[in-house]
């Protein structure tokens, strides 16, 4: 959990809006976003921890998210000196002018990194 918390807040810059433990559940939970927490319209993401699970599998069903900044170029330098892994250098994409980027956080999901 903390690996994770220290990649979306140290290294893509979200802040850490709360925590919940549940030791009777077995699992623990940390959500982060960009806001401030609680704003109508925030889009959050869910990080959970079940208790004694030491590895999960990659979800079949998810593909990634995406973050939109104003430079993908910048926003890939201050990941890399954040100690982040850049799987896709910042370009356009195929067939197009968007810029785009694609990062990994610790556990191998797949951010992209849209230029707005």
């Amino acid at each position: 959990m903390t690996r994770s918390i220290d990649f979306y807040t140290k290294v893509l810059g979200m802040n850490l809006l709360r925590t919940t433990e549940r030791p009777e559940q077995k699992y623990s939970l940390a959500f982060v976003g960009f806001g401030k927490g609680n704003a109508d319209g925030q889009s959050e993401i869910e990080l959970t921890y079940n208790h004694g699970v030491d590895s999960y599998d990659l979800g079949t069903a998810y593909g990634h998210i995406a973050i939109s900044v104003p430079d993908a170029y910048a926003a890939c330098e201050k990941i890399k000196a954040s100690g982040g892994n850049v799987t896709r250098e910042a370009g356009p994409v195929m067939g197009g002018d968007t810029i785009i980027a694609f990062v990994t956080d610790p556990d191998g999901y797949k951010i992209e990194i849209i230029q707005d």
